[in-house]
């Protein structure tokens, strides 16, 4: 290991092949970031890795490249004398949270291995499993999956098998062992080889973490490269407390305030997404929304036109608030403060990404200061107040209350306000009334004071 005061330059003092190394400057990783630095040196040495870092850090860059010197290596360098040795299939297993997560780290993948003819599967929900099949049966080296998916794989697809497999990563661990996917999680473990490299990687250490590494990883290093729960030092956040009847004024003046920016805004629903971006689409604005309710195909779509700047807003829920990798995001806004303040630390992270600057700020109404206060001890610091003239924000009062009735109109006839658990008068009254404030505790902002 480097010692302490050195500083790493290049990927190639950390050991790896120049193959790869060519392929990083390719994608434009001039240097390695804080984790890979960190974590490269016992991954390639085939170590067992727990990583923790803030979102945005290089995690993937992390796992992938120790994946692809080992495969290079098992193939090319093990018996020299006798030639290349044959092609290994299901060589490694990333798990992910997320469908988007699973597609966007094997793009990855695919950009690092494009000069040595790497074979990359995703099995993923909401995508035909007979494709699947057939991209299993090309047997690829790398296979990227959510949890339940590949299980039904593992289950019932002939003639597919993990039990050669070499490598397993857990990306956003954390995620992995909630109740969705813990029984998935452990029948997978269950049918591996014991004998593998495992990589783990998350943005925060949970108990349950705590518990997995105990499980399934032989001597693990643990590498943190952040503290336990922080933002970037590029990031600039700010708060705004508002009236809850007045927070769609709010919204769309800071939206005004920064027209050429790219942004997220972060709801709590799968219906608040549509609903807000009907609302800025009859605005003007150019937003669109994702959510789990939304098909594969259409999420994948709305995904796309964000990256492309077709569209330059894109209203989600926490479905998009953890791995996506959109470098150009300047804003994020919570339109809805998170109930668990350790989500705000990952829907921030979505902007000052890969040492870029970004800008968070957080809408607050009198119903969520307790939310909101929690997240302020969280990160250790008070947030200073965003600059808003009222006047000029109560001025876009009456346009903002036509394009929400036009937007409810469309809600409505595209069977919008879906009755979920009886959500559906809660939900409709939030965004047209305003001021319920749902199942919120009414509270006073006279309690908190700067």
């Amino acid at each position: 290991m480097k010692e302490e005061n050195e500083v790493v330059k290049t990927f190639a003092e950390l050991g790896v092949r120049e193959e790869l190394v060519k392929a990083c400057e390719r994608l434009g990783w001039k240097k390695p970031s804080k984790i890979q630095a960190e974590a490269l040196p016992y991954a390639l040495d085939g170590k067992d890795v727990i990583g923790l870092a803030q979102t945005g850090s290089g995690k993937t860059g992390a796992f992938a490249i120790p994946i692809l010197q080992a495969l290079l290596e098992y193939v090319y360098d093990s018996e020299p004398k006798k030639g290349r040795r044959p092609d290994p299939a299901f060589f490694a297993c990333v798990l992910s949270p997320t469908r988007e997560l699973a597609i966007q780290i094997a793009e990855q993948f695919e950009a690092l291995g494009a000069d040595i003819s790497l074979r990359c599967a995703v099995l993923v929900g909401g995508i035909d499993r007979m494709q699947q099949t057939i991209a299993l049966g090309k047997r690829p080296h790398v296979i990227v999956a959510t949890p339940g998916r590949l299980w039904d794989h593992m289950s019932d697809t002939k003639g597919f098998s993990l039990k050669s497999l070499k490598f397993l990563v857990l990306d956003e661990a954390d995620r992995l062992l909630n109740e969705d996917f813990e029984k998935s999680l452990n029948q997978i473990l269950d049918e591996i080889p014991r004998e593998r490299k495992t990589l783990l990687f998350s943005a925060t250490m949970t108990t349950k973490v705590r518990k997995l590494q105990r499980a399934c990883l032989r001597n693990p290093v643990k590498i943190e490269a952040a503290s336990k729960y922080s933002t970037v030092d590029t990031l600039k956040q700010w708060y705004l407390f508002v009236p809850g009847q007045y927070k769609d004024c709010y919204l769309v003046y800071i939206l005004s305030e920064m027209p050429e920016s790219t942004s997220m805004i972060f709801t709590r629903t799968c219906d608040g997404t549509r609903f807000l971006a009907l609302m800025l689409r009859s605005l003007g604005f150019r937003a669109i929304p994702i959510s789990g309710q939304m098909t594969q195909s259409k999420r994948l779509g709305a995904l796309n036109k964000f990256k492309a700047r077709e569209c330059n807003i894109l209203v989600c829920t926490d479905v998009a608030s953890r791995g996506l990798d959109i470098p150009s995001v300047d804003v994020v806004i919570n339109y809805d403060i998170p109930t668990n303040s350790k989500d705000y630390i990952h829907r921030v992270g979505r902007t000052a990404r890969a040492g870029r600057s970004g800008v968070g700020i957080s809408l607050v109404t009198q119903y969520q200061i307790e939310w909101y206060t929690q997240i302020e001890k969280l990160i250790g610091k008070e947030l200073p107040k965003y600059p808003a003239e009222e006047g000029e924000v109560l001025s876009l009062l009456e346009r903002l209350q036509e394009a929400k009735r036009l937007s409810a109109m469309d809600m409505k006839e595209s069977g919008g306000w879906k009755k979920r658990r009886g959500e559906n008068d809660e939900e409709s009254e939030r965004f047209l009334g305003g001021n319920r404030g749902g199942k919120y505790k009414k509270k006073s902002f006279k309690k908190f004071k700067r």
